[in-house]
Formats: structure tokens, C-alpha cells, sequence
């Protein structure tokens, strides 16, 4: 019964994940075809690497709604290689989006001669396959695996605790301090930026000068918020695996991962709504698909109806008209 409750519960979570990150990865499309900024490629990435972790979630609740499963030990290996892999691509994208932000701020003049297309392609090359050796590693290093006798694939069932530490302690801690350190020096920047206008205007030239601080401000509140969204997701998570391998009697792991883990797993679900409420580049393009479909949608229910000698009454609020601009 519990294994049912967790899989509907894997199986909502992974459906919302999929859905919100397709239609962020939709708009962010769209918007990069129109403006051509190369850093919003990052975000995009961003949105398919959460939307592909929601893809390995859905397998998993797959698995949990068809208990009793007796997988094999190299299917539930590659299981949950996927899903660790996905979920790095994730957090190294993170890490992307908050360098891009930070060059954005730290190098304005120098931003768009930097921030080329052929070094956003290596980066985001650069970028899967560190995840994908971090989530293969046990693929490809035999030792890392644990011979387990339980039916369910999961974390510690299937991956020893040495190969868990060492992915603690080389990517989840260094990305934190990374993003700590990126979101302190922009701080600072913004600060600087905002005692040099108050100088100005305080000379009685306020309006000859642009006011930087204000786009770096909203760059540093959507850092802030990743950064934030992301410790508090999946900091638990990782702080309870590692007393949970140092003194296995002290947290069950039964907790971390019916709990924990979906919390961390809800990140994926923030990042596009972070980004679509913050960014009103993403707004925009939300709104006018948005009012596309509707459009289509009054066209499809009208069709027929705006014709001489047709009925008009059966869509009275909208006009024959505004169906067909």
C-alpha cells in the first residue's frame, strides 16, 4: 500500500516536472528565435534536464505502482544511473545559469563578444558528459555497486555508500559554494553600481547616466531565488544520506527516500516556475501563446458561425471579428 501511495505520489510529481519544464522549453525556444541571445540557451538546457529528470522519475513510479518487482541488478544500475544523471544535469545547469548571470553583471561591455554560440555549444557538451559520467560511474566502475537481495530500486539499495560520498562531497558541496560565492560577488558588484549612482545623482546628474543596478538587481534576485529553492530542496536530502551512511541506525533510510528525495526532486518543479515568474521576457512569450491558443480555440468553436446567413448568437462574447484577426 505504501509502494502504491509513493508511486502516485513519483507519478503526479513527474507529470507536473515534464509539463511546466516542455513549456518553459517551449517559450524559451521561441524567444531565443527572436532574440537570439545566446545565454538564455543555458535556461533552455536548464528546462530539458529537469524535464528529462521527470522522465527517470516517471520510470521509477512505474516500478513502485508495479510492486512486488523483481528487477535485476543491472536494470535497477541503470535506473537509477539515469536518474542521478538527469538530476546532475540539473544541478550543473544551475551552475551555468548563475555563471551567465554573474559574467552578465561582472562584464556588461564585454558580455555578448564572450558569450559566443560556439562556446555555449562546448559548455552545454561539457555539461552532459560530466553528467552522464556522474551518473554512470557505477556502470562503469563495478565496485561502486551493491549486491542487494531487495526488490526495489533505489539509491542505497543499489549503489554503495562509497560512490554516494564521493558524489556528495565532489559535486552537490562545491556547486553550493559556487553559487554562494557567484551571488556574494554580485552582490558586491550591485552595491557598487548603486553608490556610484547616488554619487551621481547627487551631483545633479541623475538623468544623463543609466541605472545598471536595476537589471543587475533583478539578475541577482532570480540567482538568489535558484540558489535559495536549490539548498532548501535538496540540502536535506544530501546532509541526511550522510549520517545515514556514517551511522545507518541513526536516520532510516526508508525516510530519505519516500521524503527526502521528492523533496529534492521538487526543485525540477521551481526552477521553471521561478523563472517563468521572474522573467518578463518568459512572461511575455506565456502570455501571447497563451492568447494563441485561445484564439484557436474561439476560431475552432466559431468555425462555421461567422458567415452570412449563419447563426453568430452561439458566441455572443466574442465577435466575428476579433475570430478572425
Amino acid at each position: 500500500m505504501a509502494s502504491q501511495a509513493l508511486g502516485a505520489i513519483l507519478t503526479g510529481l513527474a507529470s507536473l516536472i515534464i509539463a511546466a519544464n516542455v513549456l518553459v522549453a517551449i517559450i524559451l525556444l521561441c524567444h531565443i528565435q527572436k532574440s537570439g541571445s545566446k545565454g538564455l540557451c543555458f535556461v533552455l538546457n536548464l528546462a530539458l534536464a529537469d524535464a528529462m529528470v521527470g522522465f527517470t522519475v516517471m520510470g521509477v513510479a512505474m516500478d513502485e505502482l508495479s510492486q512486488p518487482f523483481y528487477p535485476s541488478q543491472n536494470f535497477c544500475v541503470l535506473r537509477m544511473a539515469f536518474v542521478t544523471s538527469s538530476s546532475a544535469a540539473s544541478i550543473l545547469s544551475l551552475i551555468l545559469v548563475a555563471c551567465d548571470r554573474h559574467l552578465a553583471i561582472r562584464k556588461p561591455f564585454h558580455y555578448f563578444q564572450l558569450v559566443t554560440g560556439l562556446r555555449v555549444g562546448v559548455c552545454l557538451v561539457g555539461l552532459w558528459l560530466v553528467a552522464a559520467v556522474v551518473g554512470f560511474l557505477p556502470v562503469l566502475i563495478p565496485r561502486f555497486q551493491k549486491v542487494s537481495n531487495h526488490c526495489k530500486c533505489s539509491f542505497f539499495n543499489v549503489f554503495q555508500p562509497s560512490y554516494l560520498l564521493t558524489m556528495f562531497c565532489l559535486g552537490f558541496f562545491p556547486a553550493l559554494f559556487l553559487f554562494l560565492y557567484l551571488y556574494c560577488d554580485m552582490l558586491k558588484i550591485a552595491s557598487v553600481h548603486v553608490q556610484h549612482i547616488q554619487e551621481v545623482e547627487q551631483a545633479g546628474l541623475g538623468g544623463a547616466v543609466p541605472h545598471p543596478a536595476i537589471s543587475d538587481m533583478k539578475a541577482m534576485r532570480t540567482v538568489a531565488m535558484l540558489i535559495g529553492c536549490f539548498t532548501l530542496s535538496w540540502l536535506p536530502f544530501f546532509i541526511a544520506s550522510i549520517v545515514q551512511m556514517v551511522c545507518p541506525e541513526c536516520f532510516p533510510y526508508k525516510v530519505i527516500e519516500n521524503f527526502l528525495w521528492l523533496l529534492g526532486l521538487g526543485n525540477s518543479l521551481l526552477n521553471p516556475l521561478l523563472y517563468s515568474y521572474w522573467q518578463k521576457d518568459v512572461q511575455l512569450q506565456l502570455s501571447q501563446l497563451a492568447a494563441g491558443v485561445k484564439r484557436r480555440v474561439l476560431l475552432h468553436l466559431g468555425n462555421g458561425r461567422c458567415f452570412p446567413g449563419r447563426d453568430t448568437k452561439a458566441v455572443p462574447a466574442v465577435s466575428c471579428l476579433e475570430l478572425q484577426d
